[in-house]
């Protein structure tokens, strides 16, 4: 019988199989951090429990860390709290903690695949929506709620329905100034924020069998926000060469033998998905977001829609575009903006500042816009200054800040104020997501680079 990716993932990890009930799955990497887990623990202390493998658990210290003088002591109480709890916590159990100041410390799906923590056909669950970013290499990834985080750090095991399961072709050759970033905002756009409740996603096709190993982490980080359980992609060459002599990767014979499964992870011919829908990658320009959810984006040349165009409560497309003093048919393109956010789990990678500072360049920013440029890991912002990335950024009068998932949620000190526009490479335009009252612009580094010097909303390839 012709088994899809996911089929052959999912069904390899299934200790048991519940009667007109869910899968209990087997979960071979669990991370998490000091927003979700702290509850967990504590239950986990209240029943006496300890953590069954603790060597499938890797702690990091993400949502609460400062993104400037990360060498001094917390201001905040709560987010000291949190931290401490986390590493308190990971003492205890004696799970691997990278703390505020641990070389490998960063946002943890960042830090996740660049230390070989991800890897194909494995399961991975955490505390965070956005596990799904692991999919791209070939992972069944997901968020757990908090209740959820106990019971696989008590059993390593988790209680899950299996999803239904959605294909999404893009094929062609992507245009000028268009990212993987632009890839998955435009699917969004075309699906809403609803239309893949209750599937996992593969996606496949030529863009994305030419994409980089962090642009397909990309599109899968966003899978979430189209409301699916997650995403993932095929691995390939590309997936073997990226994760190959990472200091948690599989070395030596051990290699060999993983890649000749590895090798079997991809979804066989006549495989029956419940949903398949194809997109053309010429239909795709530069994206930005007018709203308040990642479903109202648009070309960058394009201007916002009427509320009969879109599919929505009309009442809920009026409210979103009042918040962001916004009107229908107006051109986003020469929209003000103030501040402009580099980095998240979404795009704070070193190709995403290599894009900025390819755009930036010789250029400066412009007066009027706050910048925060924000490696996702402290192995990104060592890049970012071997490659002469910081020189770039600098001549242009940015400034680099220190990892952390920083203004794209703003649990930390670096909040958009309220009525101000931020150009934000991250994955949520909620209102108050960055910050009370903030208004959120989710675009690619190369819109956002192209904001950040000119002032306004600008079409890169304007300046390309």
């Amino acid at each position: 019988m012709s088994k899809t990716l996911f089929d052959k993932v999912w069904d390899s990890h299934v200790v048991k199989k519940i009667e007109d009930g869910p899968d209990i799955l087997f979960i071979d990497r669990h991370l998490i951090h000091e927003v979700t887990s702290p509850v967990a623990f504590v239950g986990l202390k209240s029943r006496e429990l300890s953590v069954l493998y603790p060597d499938r658990t890797f702690a990091v210290a993400d949502h609460n860390t400062p993104t400037i003088n990360q060498h001094l002591p917390i201001e905040d109480p709560l987010s000291a709290n949190q931290l401490k709890t986390l590493e308190a916590n990971a003492n205890e159990f004696g799970i691997s903690h990278w703390g505020l100041g641990h070389k490998n410390n960063g946002i943890v799906h960042v830090v996740g695949p660049e230390n070989g923590i991800t890897l194909p056909g494995a399961t991975i669950v955490c505390g965070d929506s956005h596990t799904s970013t692991h999919g791209a290499f070939g992972a069944v990834a997901f968020g757990i709620g908090t209740s959820e985080v106990e019971m696989v750090l008590s059993a390593q095991c988790i209680m899950q329905p299996k999803p239904n399961q959605m294909r999404i072709n893009v094929n062609g050759i992507l245009n000028k100034g268009v990212t993987p970033k632009d890839v998955g905002l435009y699917i969004i756009s075309q699906l809403t924020t609803s239309g893949a409740t209750g599937y996992f996603v593969e996606y496949a096709g030529k863009v994305f069998e030419n994409m980089s190993m962090e642009g397909r982490m990309t599109v899968c980080n966003l899978s979430i926000e189209m409301g699916a359980r997650g995403g993932m992609i095929a691995p390939d060459e590309k997936t073997f060469e990226y994760i190959k002599g990472r200091s948690m990767t599989p070395k030596d014979k051990d290699w060999d033998k993983s890649m000749t499964y590895w090798q079997t992870l991809k979804t066989d011919e006549g495989a029956i998905f419940g949903k398949e829908l194809n997109f053309n990658a010429n239909d795709i320009e530069p994206m930005i977001t007018y709203g308040t959810n990642p479903g109202m984006g648009i070309g960058i040349s394009q201007n916002i829609p009427f509320a009969d165009a879109i599919k929505g409560e009309k009442a809920t497309y009026d409210k979103s575009l009042a918040y962001m003093d916004y009107t229908e048919d107006e051109p986003m393109i020469g929209k003000k903006i103030d501040y402009v956010f580099v980095g998240s789990c979404t795009n704070g990678r070193i190709e995403d500042f290599r894009a900025f500072a390819m755009l930036v360049k010789g250029k400066q920013k412009a007066d009027n816009v706050t910048a925060w440029l924000v490696p996702g890991s402290h192995i990104v912002e060592e890049k970012i200054k071997e490659e002469g990335i910081l020189d770039i950024l600098n001549d242009a009068g940015f400034v680099l800040r220190q990892p952390g998932c920083s203004a794209c949620l703003a649990m930390n000190d670096d909040k958009i104020p309220a009525g101000k526009y931020s150009v934000s490479t991250s994955n949520r335009n909620f209102e108050g997501r960055q910050g009370p009252g903030s208004r959120t612009l989710l675009a690619s580094p190369l819109v956002a680079a192209a904001a950040a010097i000119t002032g306004v909303v600008t079409d890169p390839r304007t300046l390309m």
